[in-house]
């Protein structure tokens, strides 16, 4: 028989918090996206790792959150505790991957859609992987057009998103961005569920670990992350002011300096004086009579 689901249980509550978490880790990251264009090859894996993490932890944050407030009539819901977890290395991976791909290459492009389309790839991946590992006295069952929909919402809210954090133009733009990528997560979420049929059955209950039991590590793990991840941006001036990291001038001997680099600074100071003192030299030398 068909099950009552109800995706609102505790009212707007948890829809307004699932998405302000996907906010935050979709702001965070992408601003780590942002500081990876403007630093040297040698710091932007890391910051564009710190940025495929605190995404990969919102969307798996908000995706939970969201299913608090999820509950079937007659039938108490579980969670398997691998498959959940698995969802969240994916969420992870696949984002990273993404954004990788935009960090090293730009937000043009083919880069950008593939970069964008793995994203939100990633997004759909750890939805639909986080909903296998939810467990009842019955299946799930669901509509081919609207699973596909709610992929396409990712996708196309992730490259936008990707496409906002690489102009470059400071803390309010990736602001932005990150309100569109909670759009999109919570977009897709909702969405998909929209597309999920209940179907019960009878006999015992499906064993399992309770939402309750996953509340803690569920929140308290990946909220002190995106706390860690806050805390370094606040920490970097850069990443508010959205400046360029100059990178030092090279001085080789034997080698031309390149236009425009030349500095009064750079030229020995011995040579300046007796250049200095030449010049006045000849300034104040007076022709001889003949």
């Amino acid at each position: 028989m068909h099950g009552t689901v109800d995706g609102f249980s505790y009212g707007l509550v948890t829809p307004l918090v699932a998405y302000v978490m996907a906010c935050l880790g979709g702001a965070l990251g992408l601003r780590c996206t942002t500081r990876a264009l403007l630093v040297s090859h040698s710091w932007r894996p890391g910051w564009l790792a710190l940025g495929s993490a605190a995404i990969g932890s919102g969307i798996w944050t908000m995706h939970f959150i969201a299913m608090m407030g999820f509950t079937i009539q007659d039938a108490p819901i579980h969670y398997d505790k691998p498959m959940t977890y698995a969802s969240l290395a994916v969420a992870v991976a696949m984002v990273g991957v993404g954004i990788f791909i935009v960090g090293y290459r730009g937000a043009t492009g083919t880069a950008l859609f593939t970069g964008g389309t793995i994203t939100g790839l990633g997004i759909a991946s750890m939805h639909y992987l986080g909903m296998a590992g939810m467990s009842f006295n019955g299946t799930l069952e669901y509509n081919t057009f609207t699973v596909g929909a709610s992929v396409a919402i990712a996708m196309v809210a992730a490259t936008a998103a990707l496409w906002a954090a690489g102009q470059v133009r400071g803390f309010l733009w990736s602001v932005g961005a990150g309100l569109v990528m909670g759009l999109a997560v919570t977009g897709m979420h909702y969405t998909g569920m929209a597309a999920m049929k209940v179907h019960l059955h009878t006999g015992a209950p499906v064993p399992g670990d309770s939402p309750t039991t996953l509340l803690a590590p569920m929140l308290i793990g990946p909220l002190a992350f995106l706390c860690l991840a806050g805390v370094v941006i606040l920490f970097d001036p850069l990443m508010i002011m959205g400046g360029p990291d100059r990178a030092p001038v090279e001085h080789k001997p034997g080698v031309p300096a390149r236009p425009g680099s030349a500095h009064p600074a750079h030229t020995p100071r011995r040579l300046r004086l007796r250049t200095r003192g030449t010049a006045a030299h000849h300034e104040t030398r007076t022709p001889q009579n003949r």
